[in-house]
């Protein structure tokens, strides 16, 4: 038995271990383990990531143009982020500025994608961890429809016949005993706590944002050329404005494309505001009331991000979403964070499978090495290919362990709401929106939505509400409806610059290696879905010397590191009690948070080791 206090949490890796393997659905592959008390609360997490990634191998010697086309192929759901940050770095280490026409282009881009990866999270990813799909037969579609009508009145699919014709329609899924992507779930587990109506609300929605999503992707497609992975450009962006121009002249960007861009723009707009916002708000204020009010983690105490959306190209001081670090839960401090700075962004391999000269200190990016060293702990039970269970005191992830100055923090859209809403307490008038979304939403999850549907009203505060699950889901949300606002001015201004006369997309002055100082380095951050992104490289002669990503998911799914601290995918699962270990939703609900991914095996295992129960979901 191992027992220690780090961070605040107390670790117990005896009693029951519960194994979750592997959890997908996102890029790569990852591994949880839990051990339960005696009465079925986690008392101890391991969370591993169980592929190498190894593109910052295969980048050494390349040319740092291409660079972007390498990158973007990290993962095939925030499709476009890593590209943005490759360029972003690639110009920042040979001086390169932008035209502004790129900047707004980027930036639609960059807020589609947040759109698009928000709502499909939500409803094809999270949303059945906390709603019950075989539970909709028992809905009353009347009831459903006034339940539609009171969170959401603008809503126009909103008829009892709507809901009776999508009901109908699950039925026959459920009697041919064909669930399609709804099969192998834990349907009647008495963890979830939603009335019929909200089931049947929630589901319907989730075919809606079926159509939707596919709509919204058009956007790279007009700019990018292609989704997923669409097209990007060291310098600014790879399409020409010519308003006069067609299709088949070689001209992407006409009147006609733009026109369609605001078309889409304005359902992401109408989705977010009817639809995902209230349904998220609806769900999250049944769950509070039900005291699930689990899951915050670090998100209570360390949360990082570097800002993103200035108004005003390389003029951080206007970003809409402001970073900073926050530690030990203190809001009334937030600290500056640098990228550049070595002793601020470290990786730590002590807990990871890869070799450090010293495995006590931690590596700057900028010189960080990626040398592979799977090796397993003496106290591993099973072998190499089939593991059984890890031993957290040794090697146990393909992760690194990212920390802020030493410090493990969490990163993703709760971070950056948390950080959003305090610089909008201090005075930042770049970022009031923050602030006007969170007091609403904790209005209506305290009073508004409870009242409305005959819940017992309760009073928490936002240090309660903001660090949990519900808080972390709900920040997607919020940031889905900012990012699809922000778009609409993006949008206006670029339509502006256009009627000026203002064509200009790409800035090729350093376009040509000749021009490159013989060293270069440099760093680039996006606001990726998941969280805080940036890429350092370093150029030597024209190619790429050294090239390192540090992703959103390295900082959350991080291993413990050489001073015991854990991360925060292991963090957010402690003392969370669990209904029934053998249907974890407890631990899919929170990890999915994150937006790792749902689990397709579940081995249950005993204090020795031996298996329990297999249980298989999708």
């Amino acid at each position: 038995m191992t027992a220690y206090s780090t961070q605040g949490f107390n670790l117990d890796d005896s009693g029951r271990r519960i194994v979750v393997d592997p959890v997908t659905r996102i890029e790569g592959h990852m591994r949880c383990e839990v051990n339960l008390d005696s009465n079925n609360v986690i008392r101890n997490a391991v969370s591993t990531g169980t592929m190498w990634r190894g593109l910052e191998v295969i980048l050494k010697g390349r040319d740092p143009r291409d660079a972007w086309a390498f990158v973007e192929r990290i993962c095939g759901v925030c499709t476009g982020c890593h590209a943005l940050t490759s360029v972003r770095a690639v110009e920042d280490a040979l001086g390169i500025r932008i035209p502004h026409n790129a900047h707004l282009i980027r930036e639609i881009m960059a807020k589609t994608l947040q759109v698009h990866d928000h709502a499909v999270h939500f409803y094809h990813l999270h949303a059945l961890d906390w709603v019950d799909v075989v539970d909709c037969l028992k809905a009353d579609p009347k009831k459903t429809s006034e339940l539609q009508q009171m969170v959401s009145p603008s809503h126009p699919l909103s008829s009892p016949g709507y809901f009776r014709d999508v009901q109908n329609r699950l039925k026959k899924f459920v009697e041919s005993g064909q669930l399609g992507p709804f099969a192998n779930g834990y349907w009647g587990s008495k963890a979830y706590v939603l009335p019929p109506e909200a089931n049947l609300m929630a589901v319907t929605h989730y075919l809606e944002a079926l159509d939707m999503q596919k709509e919204w992707v058009k956007v790279h497609a007009i700019f990018g050329g292609k989704n997923p992975h669409p097209n990007y450009l060291v310098g600014g962006v790879p399409c020409a404005i010519n308003l006069d121009g067609d299709m088949a002249a070689g001209a992407p960007i006409n009147m006609e494309r733009l026109n369609f861009v605001k078309r889409l723009i304005d359902e992401m707009v109408e989705f977010n505001n009817n639809v995902y916002i209230p349904d998220v708000l609806a769900i999250g204020t049944i769950y509070k009331n039900a005291g699930w009010l689990h899951g915050g983690g670090l998100s209570a105490t360390n949360v990082a991000d570097y800002g993103t959306y200035e108004k005003v190209p390389y003029d951080h001081a206007t970003q809409q979403l402001p970073g900073g670090v926050i530690l030990n839960g203190n809001w009334d401090e937030i600290l500056p964070i640098d990228p550049r700075d070595p002793e601020q962004v470290q990786e730590f391999v002590t807990h990871s499978w890869y070799k450090y000269a010293d495995e006590t200190k931690g590596l700057h990016p900028w010189d960080g090495v990626t040398e592979p060293n799977y090796a397993l702990g003496a106290g591993t039970k099973g072998t190499k290919t089939a593991i059984e269970q890890l031993d957290e005191s040794a090697k146990y992830s393909w992760i690194k362990s990212p920390r802020w100055r030493g410090h493990a923090v969490e990163v993703g859209p709760l971070s950056r709401y948390i950080l959003g809403y305090v610089h909008a307490s201090k005075g930042n008038k770049y970022c009031q929106r923050v602030k006007e979304q969170v007091d609403y939403s904790a209005g209506m999850i305290n009073s508004g939505i409870p009242k409305a549907l005959g819940l017992p009203e309760t009073q928490f505060t936002l240090k309660q509400l903001l660090p949990t699950t519900i808080g972390r889901t709900l920040a997607r949300a919020l940031e889905s409806q900012y990012a699809a606002e922000m778009m609409v001015d993006d949008y206006n201004q670029l339509i502006a610059n256009i009627k000026s006369g203002d064509r200009a997309t790409a800035n090729t002055e350093k376009w040509d290696p000749s021009t490159w100082p013989k060293e270069a380095k440099g760093v680039g951050t996006v606001a990726a879905p998941r969280g805080m992104l940036g890429h350092w490289i370093r150029i030597k002669d024209g190619k790429i010397e050294n090239y390192q990503c540090v992703v959103p998911t390295t900082w959350n799914g991080s291993p413990r590191d050489h001073k015991g601290q854990i991360g925060a995918f292991e963090a957010s699962l402690m003392n969370t009690p669990m209904v029934n270990p053998e249907q974890p939703l407890e631990i899919l609900r929170t990890l999915h948070s994150f937006d790792p991914c749902l689990a397709c095996s579940t081995h249950v295992m005993s204090e020795d080791g031996q298996e329990m129960a297999t249980v298989k979901v999708r």
